[in-house]
């Protein structure tokens, strides 16, 4: 089969098509035809050599989401067959003709859904109930701060806390606000000119905010924690503006029992990685099937063109997940 292979880390360029095995099913796998891939960040990390030679998962092909047909299943597989139409979370993998999935990491796609928009799903959506509804224990009336709220995974961020009965405050770049506020988002700031740490306090008149949500990092770590009220929660997603090592307040992290947690999808262990997906399915997965949550895609690129896909994301601006789709 067909996949995206590199054989040093590097630039986008090292990025090619090669003919490579199949994978093995395995009695609690299904192969699937992949119709559509999600493009994301830790996809661009770990070409680059971030994690090095780890893979966090059952294959070293690049790719974390996927949507097609299962053309397989595994002789301990219920409640999938031949034909059905998938969208899942890969261990990698997800950047081939065909993919292996564990079971219990996939869902049924909903009827109306196309396979690039299923193919934005699953990572953005996963993560943002595992976050604003696991993690932060989001509820009604409650405010929350969404950076990057135009981002694939921001956006359903954005969505996830509005289903949830929260308030939402985010960030964006100058050209997405108007993008962010049509999400539910009931103000956007823009994250080069303004000071989100003001607007938050305007925006809850001064108590400060029940949870933040970060992808950036680096120095937006401080004023993050500033601009929650005492027993707010902080949850640090990702690191797109780098600074891992930024200062934490200690004092003020103390004084107002405030909570730092940090996540990622791709390094979790397979049976947190079955939990998260099991939630999503139980409280999100109706709203993505009557159309209440949507992914949100920004650009299509058929995989041939993946060192163009990766460049774009490297780029940002966008509104919105990069989808691959296979051919």
């Amino acid at each position: 089969m067909k996949a995206a292979v590199f054989q040093d880390f590097g630039r986008a360029d090292v990025l090619r098509l090669a003919e490579v095995p199949a994978p093995e099913i395995r009695p609690t796998d299904l192969l699937v035809r992949v119709r559509a891939a999600g493009v994301n960040r830790a996809d661009l990390l770990q070409r680059q050599g971030v994690y090095g030679t780890e893979t966090y998962g059952d294959s070293p092909l690049l790719g974390l989401e996927l949507a097609g047909e299962v053309v397989e299943v595994g002789g301990a597989v219920t409640g999938f067959r031949r034909g059905d139409r998938v969208m899942a979370i890969t261990g990698g993998g997800a950047y081939a003709e065909v993919a292996r999935v564990d079971q219990a990491l996939a869902v049924h796609m909903p009827d109306h859904l196309g396979f690039i928009e299923a193919a934005a799903v699953m990572e953005s959506f996963v993560t943002a109930y595992e976050v604003v509804g696991h993690l932060a224990g989001l509820g009604a009336g409650q405010t929350m701060l969404v950076h990057a709220a135009a981002g694939g995974v921001g956006s359903a961020m954005v969505q996830v806390a509005r289903a949830l009965g929260g308030r939402v405050l985010a960030t964006a770049g100058a050209s997405r606000l108007g993008d962010v506020l049509s999400l539910g988002a009931e103000e956007v700031v823009d994250y080069r000119s303004g000071d989100f740490e003001a607007e938050a306090r305007r925006f809850t008149a001064g108590q400060g905010l029940d949870a933040v949500v970060d992808f950036i990092g680096g120095d937006t770590l401080a004023a993050n924690l500033r601009s929650l009220r005492p027993g707010g929660i902080l949850v640090q997603v990702g690191l797109m503006g780098g600074g891992g090592d930024a200062p934490i307040p200690l004092g003020l992290l103390l004084h107002n029992h405030l909570r730092l947690v940090g996540t990622v999808m791709k390094s979790r262990q397979p049976d947190e990685k079955r939990a998260m997906v099991q939630r999503f399915a139980d409280r999100m997965l109706p709203l993505v099937a009557s159309g209440t949550l949507r992914a949100v895609v920004s650009q299509v690129f058929p995989l041939t063109d993946v060192v163009q896909a990766h460049e774009a994301m490297e780029r940002g601006g966008g509104f919105g997940k990069i989808v691959l789709t296979v051919p």
